[in-house]
């Protein structure tokens, strides 16, 4: 800085207003280097008096300034400290400017820091070079302190964009837990002092070790974190890595950390390391499952609340709802998501066992109509938890407790229920409706068309059916559920008894118009005399009966555009949609493990069907059926699971029926009569094995199996969705749950506090559940304690199953009594923010104790 630019800078601050109670400006020049010594003497300022302050004249300086002329502006240049306590005029000094023009001083200048604080700057003097002062002087930080600056220079050297020592610290422990191998602790040590670090991990977390490490401040915020779920007296073997005071920022630290988008990763890696350095398993095993459910530290807890459910069940304890409860509360913890399918195919193996306990001495013999009823009111449940554990276990076929699980569901599922209710239902059959193919009340899927489709047809009404190849009705009731949990509308399911042999060429033929359905005598289905074979003959049956129709395959539809699909549709009174996703993928030997894959997939299209129908060709009426369901099951059979056919003259034979015109009694076999179907000119007879038995037959692709007269098979669901706009007369809008605080209190006076929670309504048609993250924050959304998460799916009508109480933590800060500071809830899916509560915060003495 050359003396032209001094004079500049000078002149400046002393044209600047006077502040109040200042009469003029004094302003101390510093030069302890004596670079200007020499050409002070010839400097000169308008209207600002120049003198030099020596050690031997400070009294006459005092006299000057303060008796012989109170009134002038100075300039009082020196070459001596003027901060200490022997300075004559150190009462002068406090309330005028001092003026350094040495690098530090200019580097102060150009960041806005007060030159109080020059002895910081001058102690950290090695960071400041162009790039690091650059990067501070980005923060934008408008009143500096001593540790505004400390934590200013660690951020930079962290290469984090805001300043906060919580963002440091996870920087540190992100980047390596080993101190030699640490990036940024080496460029504190380099350009700072490491010292400093510690000095604030020691006052925010409590941190203090003679052999301090970054491994050790891990494993003590981690297992402080955990002292707040865990009873302090069981965790004896870790007490000194539990912190004595400012628990609570230790747990708001790592919660942070965990909830991150991103850097959760890194934490969960260390937390795995860190769980096996404490033996964190030796020290669960011997702890009661209530002392830790909660637990959210280290995903150990998961692992043991998961065994001790899975060896819970093998040995039939029987505390089905508790371990549904279990599962249920681990749903909001952070490791649920790397334990998701495991979670998942044990919630549905309890829901199997919690089954059997209430049909443990076998399903009931009952008629054919009893039967059925009690299948589609509560035996499919079966059906679709069996079903579900597959779809989970597929996504981690790995996971050794998955492969113990599958083993106590195939014996209950595939020997157990399958085995009494297939053999009970058919004995129902043969002696209730094997000569007569009809249920009383039930609607046979023959009658379809004429029951459904023409009276809507008549009245010029646009009808849409899509048929889903073997989508069996439990099955059905899944998409049913979805539709009215996620569409406007009305839906309502049925039952139908589908044809016998439950197969496709007949359950497709029998969802025509027609007024005959028969079999040649080579085994093709007949729709009044003409085949019914393919969509083309499909399509030209239904325009015979209805002149403004078509019938198109799904994927066809898919592959249109909307205006497209308009003009493809134009003046189209009954359209049938063809859909194959589950018997494409489970009829064929290489692909049938794949059929619940094929049934989650099915689903999610058929849904998206509706919605463009509703959306882009206006429809209003929508059927959706199947021509059969389907029998499957992942384990291989057993020979037992199959039979010999006899030596019969046969048109048509495959694992589940038989055709023939040939009648006689066969061991293991139901004959249904098929007059009670089909015209029947060629008195064929089908043979359908009993129970699920399998004809034994050359080649693969035994496990997924359709056409006999299992109710799996012949189950098939009716889905009516009525499109109601909205305005219209019966509408109602879809709408998520409230979650709501009960507590009256706003004042909070402990750092450690509980709040409760009420779900508003239960979760039923067009009511959905909604996930919520709750905390505390500041007015600038800054979050001062930890995330909770509330999932609101709850059912129940009792509002005490429909209330939750969170536990919070708040970090220690200087709180103030008369600010307002926000409980938040936030909707997870959206990111809005629900509802902001204000509480008033007065901690008095900070305790971390939980009254």
């Amino acid at each position: 800085m050359n003396l032209d630019q001094i004079i500049t800078t000078l002149t400046a601050s002393f044209n600047e207003p006077l502040n109040d109670g200042e009469h003029r400006k004094i302003i101390f020049w510093v030069d302890k280097e004596k670079e200007f010594i020499d050409e002070i003497n010839y400097l000169s300022m308008d209207n600002v008096k120049i003198h030099q302050l020596t050690e031997q004249n400070n009294f006459y300086s005092k006299y000057l300034l303060e008796e012989k002329d109170p009134t002038s502006h100075y300039l009082i240049y020196t070459n001596n400290d003027i901060g200490v306590e022997e300075n004559w005029l150190i009462d002068t000094v406090y309330y005028s400017k001092t003026f350094y023009a040495d690098k530090i001083s200019l580097l102060m200048d150009y960041l806005g820091i007060d030159a109080s604080l020059r002895t910081v700057v001058k102690k950290y003097e090695k960071f400041f070079n162009k790039k690091y002062s650059q990067k501070l002087k980005s923060y934008g930080i408008q009143s500096y302190t001593e540790e505004m600056i400390e934590v200013g220079i660690m951020s930079v050297l962290c290469n984090l964009k805001t300043p906060d020592f919580e963002e440091i610290l996870k920087s540190v422990l992100k980047e390596n837990l080993s101190d030699e191998d640490n990036k940024y602790f080496d460029l504190m040590e380099r350009y700072f002092d490491i010292n400093i670090f510690w000095k604030y991990v020691l006052n925010l977390y409590d941190y203090d070790r003679k052999d301090r490490s970054l491994k050790t401040l891990f494993m003590h915020l981690t297992v402080t974190s955990l002292s707040h779920s865990i009873e302090e007296s069981l965790l004896s073997n870790l007490e000194g890595f539990i912190a004595g005071n400012n628990r609570s920022n230790a747990l708001v630290f790592i919660d942070h950390w965990m909830h991150h988008k991103s850097d959760y990763i890194i934490y969960n890696e260390l937390a795995e390391i860190i769980e096996r350095e404490v033996n964190l398993a030796d020290i669960i095993h011997q702890l009661p499952i209530e002392t830790f459910k909660n637990a959210d530290i280290f995903p150990y807890f998961d692992k043991a609340i998961i065994i001790y459910i899975a060896n819970s069940l093998e040995v039939l304890h029987e505390d089905y709802d508790d371990y549904i409860k279990l599962i249920n509360l681990r749903r909001v913890k952070h490791f649920y998501e790397n334990f998701q399918f495991i979670y998942e195919a044990l919630f549905y193996t309890v829901k199997i066992y919690k089954f059997y306990k209430k049909y443990s001495t076998g399903i009931p013999k009952a008629s054919a109509i009893d039967m059925w009823n009690s299948y589609i009111n509560e035996y499919y449940a079966m059906d679709t938890y069996y079903r579900k554990f597959y779809v989970a276990y597929d996504s981690e076929p790995n996971s050794e407790i998955l492969k113990k699980l599958k083993e106590m569901v195939e014996n209950l599922y595939t020997n157990w229920f399958m085995g009494d209710l297939s053999s009970h239902w058919s004995q129902s059959v043969k002696s209730d409706i094997e000569d007569n193919w009809v249920l009383p009340g039930i609607t046979n899927q023959q009658n379809f068309y004429k029951k459904y489709v023409a009276p809507k047809a008549q009245k010029g009404e646009r009808v849409f059916v899509i048929i889903s190849d073997a989508l069996r009705y439990e099955v059905g009731l899944e998409i049913a559920e979805k539709l009215n949990a996620e569409m406007m509308g009305a839906c309502d399911i049925e039952p139908m008894l589908s044809v016998v042999p439950s197969i496709t060429k007949l359950g497709m033929a029998s969802l025509l118009p027609h007024k005959t359905l028969d079999f040649d005598e080579n085994g093709k289905v007949l729709v009044d005399g003409k085949s019914s074979s393919g969509i083309e003959n499909r399509k030209g049956i239904i325009e015979s009966a209805v002149l403004d129709s078509v019938a198109v395959h799904s994927q066809e539809l898919l592959s249109m555009n909307k205006g497209g699909r308009r003009e493809f549709f134009k003046g189209k009174k009954v359209i049938y949609i063809y859909h194959d996703s589950i018997d494409a993928m489970g009829d064929k030997a290489s692909t049938e493990i794949y059929t619940f894959s094929a049934v989650e997939k099915a689903i999610e299209e058929i849904i998206t069907l509706i919605k463009i129908v509703r959306d882009d060709l206006s429809g209003t009426n929508v059927f959706v059926t199947a021509d059969h369901g389907f029998v499957y099951q992942r384990e291989a059979l057993m020979e037992s699971d199959k039979i010999e056919k006899d030596d019969i003259q046969s048109i048509e034979v495959k694992r589940r029926y038989m055709l023939s015109k040939e009648k006689k009694e066969m061991d293991g076999t139901l004959n249904i009569n098929m007059n009670s179907i089909i015209k029947n000119e060629n008195q064929l007879n089908v043979y359908v094995p009993k129970a699920t038995i399998r004809f034994r037959m050359q080649g693969a692709g035994v496990n997924f199996v359709h056409g006999g007269a299992s109710l799996q098979e012949i189950a098939v669901p009716l889905i009516k969705y009525k499109n109601i706009r909205r305005g219209q007369a019966n509408s109602r809008e879809i709408v998520k749950i409230d979650i709501k605080l009960t507590n009256t209190a706003r004042k909070i006076t402990n750092s450690l506090f509980h709040l409760s929670f009420f779900q508003t309504e239960k979760v039923e048609e067009k009511t959905v559940p909604r996930t919520v993250k709750v905390y505390m924050a500041e007015e600038d959304g800054a979050v001062i304690s930890n995330e909770e998460t509330i999932i609101g799916d709850r059912t129940s009508e009792n509002p005490e199953d429909r209330t939750f109480k969170l536990r919070f933590a708040l970090k220690t800060i200087n709180y103030d009594k008369n600010k307002h500071y926000y409980l938040t809830i936030k909707d997870v899916e959206t990111g809005v923010i629900l509802e902001k509560i204000p509480f008033n915060i007065n901690l008095g003495i900070i305790s971390d104790f939980d009254f």
